[in-house]
């Protein structure tokens, strides 16, 4: 239909990727994105490391290893058309003990698989090489792993959506959503937006909007803190790109990494440390309701169960800094405690399973007139025009 009407809840990168992709693929088609803030990639988007992933983690064959590996190639073409800032500075993935080296082998071959480009793997010397002041008995190098500005990218595709005659609707908090006979009527407070189609792209919220719209509620999002510290400016210069630890392959995180941002500073996390709050930036952020509904959902008591341990060595780096930056040192043993200073922090929207699983691939909902992206964790950010023609294709058909 050239005259109906998609919303989109969310106006973090993915859910504006996904309103573009509509708007240009189907002119005539009225594009609505709306938010509770009052500017576009105030979460997610405007809390991550910046980082353009090549594709080195993810299961072949998975959404994430096919979408990471379109999204980057379709990311680096928009940002040179809209000359956003994007530098392909390269990433380290670094095994600094004996028993990392079998893990370093199977992520080798993982990415050799997903197709990762210039990969190669090189020794001691070769890493100090390309990271003069990094550690390590043996790392993988890919060239092609890029930094940007994704706030930036989010701005432009929200400009893309106005320029197609579409609009993002900012300080509108979702409180209901209705189904009517042909159509859903999108509630916020005593405003409303009337559409033929709803997509749920409401990130650290998703799970609480997608139930509205009548969706299950597993996966639950659980929302865990990554803070970050910041290099100084005279120490800086010691990071050339990106240093990252080998991962542990039983959590979805990547571990505590040195990032070069486009801006030129060096940032050094994040860590994982469960917040109290779906929007905890600080360690200080507490929310009754949030954290009730954490201790309601019962995977997170056998999440607890089984990664106790790993929890409170997250708290113990959290609560100090010197515990912090033991880990990092590891990688750029030149970079230590009184190096950094604390800087920002983000809030991961991890899904959670009933039975404590951690959500690890892409998980989208379709529920006839209304489609949810339940889980779109990192590498959404460098996934997300790939994220937008998978979603468009499913709501539409390809």
């Amino acid at each position: 239909m050239a005259d109906e009407t998609i919303g989109i809840i969310g106006a973090g990168i993915v859910g504006l990727a996904i309103g573009r992709e509509i708007a240009l693929r189907r002119p005539g088609t009225r594009v609505v994105v709306v938010d509770k803030e009052d500017e576009v990639a105030r979460h997610q988007t405007g809390h991550n490391s910046g980082v353009v992933h090549a594709g080195i983690y993810y299961t072949p064959g998975s959404l994430k290893a096919e979408l990471c590996t379109r999204g980057r190639l379709l990311l680096r073409e928009y940002c040179a058309d809209r000359r956003i800032a994007y530098d392909e500075c390269g990433k380290l993935v670094v095994a600094v003990r004996e028993d990392e080296l079998g893990r370093l082998d199977d992520l080798e071959r993982r990415a050799r698989e997903n197709g990762v480009p210039g990969l190669r793997r090189v020794d001691p010397a070769g890493i100090r090489e390309i990271e003069p002041y990094a550690a390590g008995l043996a790392a993988l190098h890919s060239p092609e792993t890029a930094i940007t500005d994704f706030p930036g990218v989010a701005r432009a595709f929200a400009e893309d959506i106005a320029a197609a005659g579409g609009e993002v609707v900012l300080g509108f908090a979702v409180t209901a959503i209705h189904r009517e006979p042909g159509r859903i009527r999108i509630v916020a407070g005593d405003r409303d937006v009337t559409v033929d189609q709803v997509i749920v792209c409401a990130g650290i919220h998703t799970d609480r909007v997608s139930r509205l719209a009548g969706d299950t509620a597993e996966p639950r999002i659980i929302p865990f803190r990554g803070e970050y510290m910041l290099v100084r400016e005279e120490k800086a210069d010691l990071v050339r790109g990106m240093i990252y630890p080998v991962p542990d392959p039983r959590y979805p995180f990547l571990g505590v990494h040195f990032t070069r941002r486009v801006t030129g500073v060096v940032e050094v996390g994040p860590n994982a440390v469960l917040a109290t709050a779906r929007e905890g930036y600080r360690r200080t952020s507490l929310s009754i309701p949030d954290l009730a509904g954490i201790a309601a959902w019962p995977g997170t008591w056998h999440m607890a169960r089984q990664h106790w341990r790993t929890g409170i060595k997250e708290v113990r780096g959290s609560l100090s800094k010197k515990r912090y930056m033991a880990e990092a040192m590891r990688y750029v043993p030149e970079i230590g405690a009184a190096d950094v200073v604390r800087a920002g922090a983000g809030v991961r929207a991890q899904a959670l399973d009933r039975d404590g699983g951690l959500v690890d691939d892409f998980r989208i909902h379709r529920m006839g007139p209304v489609t949810a992206v339940r889980n779109a964790p990192s590498p959404a950010a460098t996934s997300s025009l790939a994220i937008a023609e998978h979603v468009v294709d499913g709501v539409f058909g390809t």
